[in-house]
């Protein structure tokens, strides 16, 4: 009885813990799009306006200043704004950096998509004898390896479960293995610590 009682409350955690988890990234999402509202001045605030909160209000706020924000980026003049930050921001040595950098993984992402993960590996690492699931991010710089025989690629290998921060390597392509999964699926890998497997239907199933 125990035993029976001990698995139905480990099958419950497998069905809660995911749904908990997404519903309080989801619920600290709105919560900090709301806060956006605070810059708005109190008697027009919509709390004010409607003498309650209303949740979401900050997200549907935050698609529109977003959608503004591209319809004024297609205008010649909003282009021309855009610019003149630029310049200025390229003219303040620390904020350069950080913009430069921002602007430029954004851009492989979202605009050009093509210097983005290109495909998943695996590469030897952290020694010989060990792998390590990585992104090819394109090839590395030709100032960087001059000094060293053949072409080397850029492979990004993340952390987990914070696939945000990692390691960038740089390696022969011939030394890495090409791995049939995809940008995504290796992701999901990497965050569940390799709980999570996509097997070739791509369907996820749990396993070590």
């Amino acid at each position: 009885m125990q035993k029976k009682l001990r698995q139905i409350f480990i099958a419950g955690l497998a069905v809660t813990i995911p749904i908990v988890l997404t519903l309080y990234v989801l619920f600290f999402l709105i919560r900090v799009m709301d806060r956006l509202l605070d810059f708005i001045p109190h008697q027009y605030h919509p709390d004010t306006i409607f003498l309650f909160h209303i949740p979401g209000l900050g997200v549907i706020a935050t698609i529109v200043l977003i959608f503004l924000c591209g319809v004024l980026m297609k205008s010649y003049i909003g282009n021309r704004l855009v610019g003149l930050g630029e310049k200025l921001f390229y003219r303040i040595p620390i904020i350069r950096s950080i913009y430069e950098g921002t602007k430029q993984i954004v851009d492989s992402l979202f605009v050009n998509k093509t210097r983005s993960f290109q495909k998943v590996v695996l590469v030897a690492f952290p020694h010989a004898g060990s792998y390590a699931i990585g992104f090819v991010t394109g090839e590395a710089r030709t100032g960087l390896t001059a000094n060293l025989e053949g072409a080397l690629v850029n492979v990004f290998v993340p952390t987990t479960p914070n696939p945000t921060s990692g390691y960038l390597i740089m390696a022969p392509e011939a030394s890495l293995i090409d791995v049939e999964m995809t940008v995504e699926e290796a992701f999901t890998y990497i965050i569940s610590c390799g709980i999570v497997q996509a097997p070739p239907n791509g369907v996820p199933k749990t396993g070590c």
